[in-house]
């Protein structure tokens, strides 16, 4: 795609990813053709009762099918690639990514029965590959997952560079540190860099984002202070943070056990990709722990957001199948609050401490770093790239205009920054760069097997159940409309019937009455009926009890 002539419109939309945490996902148009950048899904907030996941809408993408040439991955994490499966079981297109980043996403793949289906194309760091007639440089960078890469996409008006989320860290785990070398490059070449969306998560934080090897010397720290049991919780993708978790284990001459799906599904992915190296004789099962001494353990789990049913939240309610927590064990929780789950790993805590147990949390000790950048590693990267056109991404909108405000200190025209909402279709012209229209979008939303089969309806009717209950009163007629049997009440989460006598029998006999001047009127349409013992009961209750619960007549004929 080299020939400016020939291409005349280029755009960016997102479907996911800005003004919000995760559900991250970039359509890029050049012409007829399509590339997708990422497919992640968001996890549910308290508003969304008994949802799974959120994952983008795919619908203009499956409208334009025919247009995709490929999909290309940033890195591992569930918010960039969780939402691959759903996308494709509908778009049959190559699916490009670094070695971990794949071999994370084939466990996803499996479970929805898509991997022999999918074409997966390995690619390494540094290296260049054609996606259809897309050039795109895979562009190594840091970030608290291995194998992360920011993307250079070659277009016919200069690169447009997507940042992916980063940062940059000077001593990494690895020893791969992020290529300086390539960015400036880009940034220096002749046609100069288009548009660079970046990572702006971290973007209130002043200063570096201190390297990972941080949190090896305070993990160090802590196994040479434990006379007792280790237990740590952490991400299961960060496998830098887990490598240096097992290094000192090794250290300290300590067995590691691993309990929680997700982190034996990863440790089990890493080992064979050659990511995490663990000796044999070094793990042991859950199952045996209590055969050796205290002194001799270190438990690695999941639950560091203190989510109800994960390993670390069960050991601290004394109810995981294996091992819970008592008086003495060392509990690090490695890993910071996701907003929205603040409630809820306080709450761990404190019941760890309940049971005896020595906590270390990041409020308190430096068992934990970001693996996003902070304001001068974004400035670096904006100076590194020197775009022509800038677009903050990966965060919510307070984020997304700070790091606005921060490209403009760095030089960037206010004209040439753009603040987008999901679904916006940014254009790229020599002049300038604008909102174009928008494209259908939003939030689809997973419950079990459900996909996208829960609405606001739905939701609503959930947020009354759990707020107010429900009264079902049932009624049986005959083809006449004379009422045979009934009305008898029945509530759930509305109040306790046998302390509510009165005020059962009371609205029985509301309920009673009005359907009484409906059989004298020979009303007997199901519709009337079903609104009249409605319409019966909802001011009653309310003025009785100022509640509003769900009011469900079940009508049966006989």
């Amino acid at each position: 795609m080299n020939d400016k002539n020939k291409i005349k419109d280029i755009s960016m939309t997102p479907l996911g990813g800005v003004g919000e945490i995760g559900k991250n996902m970039w359509v890029l148009e050049i012409g007829d053709e399509m590339l997708i950048i990422d497919s992640g899904v968001k996890f549910p907030e308290n508003d969304l009762l008994g949802i799974d996941l959120v994952i983008p809408d795919f619908d203009y993408v499956l409208k334009n099918k025919e247009k995709v040439n490929g999909i290309v991955l940033t890195h591992g994490h569930l918010d960039h690639i969780g939402g691959l499966p759903y996308l494709l079981k509908e778009l049959k297109v190559p699916v490009y990514g670094t070695k971990l980043t794949l071999g994370l996403l084939e466990g996803n793949l499996k479970e929805h029965n898509l991997l022999k289906d999918t074409r997966l194309k390995v690619v390494h760091s540094g290296k260049a590959v054609k996606v259809g007639n897309f050039t795109v440089d895979f562009i190594r960078v840091n970030h608290s997952i291995a194998d992360t890469c920011a993307l250079a996409i070659h277009t016919p008006l200069g690169p447009i560079v997507y940042a992916s989320d980063f940062k940059f860290d000077q001593t990494p785990i690895d020893g791969e540190v992020a290529d300086f070398h390539k960015l400036a490059e880009l940034g220096d070449s002749e046609q100069g860099v288009l548009a660079l969306f970046s990572d702006s998560t971290n973007v209130e934080r002043e200063g570096y984002t201190l390297s990972e090897k941080v949190v090896g010397e305070t993990v160090d720290e802590i196994f040479r202070d434990a006379r007792e049991r280790i237990i740590i919780a952490t991400f299961a993708s960060n496998i830098h943070r887990i490598q240096q978790i097992v290094d000192a284990a090794f250290k300290y001459n300590r067995k590691i056990a691993f309990t929680g799906r997700s982190m034996i599904n990863n440790v089990d992915i890493a080992r064979r990709l050659g990511y995490l190296q663990i000796p044999d004789d070094m793990i042991v099962d859950i199952r045996d722990c209590s055969s050796l001494p205290d002194s001799q353990i270190v438990l690695l789990t999941t639950g560091s957001q203190g989510e109800p049913y994960a390993a670390l939240t069960r050991m601290a309610r004394g109810d995981h199948y294996h091992i819970n927590i008592k008086e003495g064990d060392t509990v690090m929780i490695s890993a910071s609050a996701i907003p929205g789950n603040e409630k809820f790993v306080g709450q761990t805590i404190n019941k760890l401490y309940r049971r005896g147990a020595n906590v270390i949390y990041e409020d308190v000790s430096g068992v934990h770093v970001s693996g996003h950048a902070s304001q001068e590693e974004l400035k670096l990267m904006l100076n590194l790239v020197k775009p022509k056109y800038f677009v903050p991404t990966h965060g919510e909108y307070r984020h997304l205009y700070k790091h606005a405000a921060l490209a403009e200190k760095t030089g960037i025209s206010r004209d040439n920054i753009y603040i987008a909402e999901v679904g916006d279709k940014i254009k790229f012209t020599d002049e300038k760069i604008a909102k174009e229209g928008n494209i259908q979008s939003g939030d689809i939303l997973i419950d079990g097997l459900g996909i996208g089969d829960v609405g606001n309806i739905v939701l609503r009717d959930r947020k009354l159940l759990s707020e107010d209950g429900i009264i079902i009163v049932v009624v049986t007629i005959d083809k006449k409309g004379n009422i045979l049997v009934g009305p008898d009440i029945i509530t759930r989460g509305f109040v306790y019937i046998r302390e509510s006598e009165e005020l059962i029998e009371a609205a029985t006999k509301r309920v009673k009455d009005s359907l009484k001047e409906c059989e004298e009127s020979n009303i007997t349409e199901w519709s009337v009926l079903k609104n009249t013992i409605r319409n019966s009961l909802n001011n009653y209750i309310y003025q009785k009890i100022k509640r509003n619960p769900m009011i469900l007549p079940v009508i049966m004929e006989v």
